[in-house]
């Protein structure tokens, strides 16, 4: 199979992406790829390359049977520990939050065995990006850590380091589910969508005087992203 030359591709990617950003905004229609060829007199093949990567890139999105779009963007993570607002400038999106739910109760099984404690303060959150939903965020912390009055639009982490219980390491895993019917409503998709789960371990190494004077399990989450809003980023090295 033939593969587009590297200057052609480089050249009508660029092209593209500067259409994107001067001549289209979000939701608008890509041309299709017949035009494309006939408009840079590039090849099918060096169109859709060019197309494929500005997809991986987060800059269009497909839609079968309709075409190519102009995507919302899309936040990228580098599997570093950081807060979703913190990824989200870094993709040069604006940050939000929605509060669905703070209570304190019975913490599920594995809440309750990382923490150490069968109750717990649960903060459920909508977490957007430009306004739209990227995730959901559903968090658990010791009770006593931090008021259930607190403004729980701001970044979880960044209360706890101000309540002395930085997040200073954390363990997590990753995996595709499909979106339950409860997570679909919030993040604006059909149930069943393929989303990305990631459950976290967060632990804290106190800055203030603490009892056992090490480090403390001080949060777990499940935090339920949008695969079309988010991306995995990372380095491989030899």
């Amino acid at each position: 199979m033939s593969t587009p030359s590297g200057a052609k591709h480089a050249q009508l990617r660029d092209a593209l992406e500067h259409m994107i950003q001067q001549d289209l905004t979000v939701g608008d229609r890509l041309p299709g790829e017949r035009q494309l060829v006939v408009d840079f007199g590039v090849s099918r093949i060096t169109v859709r390359h060019a197309i494929a990567q500005l997809v991986n890139d987060g800059l269009l999105i497909r839609e079968h049977g309709r075409g190519t779009f102009v995507a919302h963007g899309m936040a990228r993570s580098r599997l570093h520990l950081a807060s979703f607002n913190e990824d989200m400038r870094a993709a040069g999106l604006r940050p939000s939050t929605r509060v669905d739910l703070v209570q304190e109760g019975q913490a599920p099984e594995h809440a309750a065995a990382h923490l150490g404690a069968d109750r717990a303060l649960r903060v459920r959150r909508l977490r957007l990006g430009d306004g739209v939903p990227v995730s959901v965020d559903d968090s658990w912390v010791p009770t006593g850590v931090l008021p259930v009055s607190s403004d729980w639009e701001h970044s979880l982490y960044a209360m706890l380091s101000r309540a002395g219980t930085p997040v200073t390491r954390a363990e997590q895993t990753v995996q595709a589910q499909a979106a339950t019917a409860t997570d679909a409503a919030l993040l604006q998709i059909t149930p069943g969508t393929p989303v990305l789960v990631f459950h976290r371990r967060s632990f804290s190494t106190p800055t203030q005087p603490h009892p056992n004077d090490r480090e403390i399990p001080i949060e777990y989450s499940i935090s339920v992203y949008r695969a079309d809003r988010y991306q995995l980023h990372m380095e491989v090295v030899a």
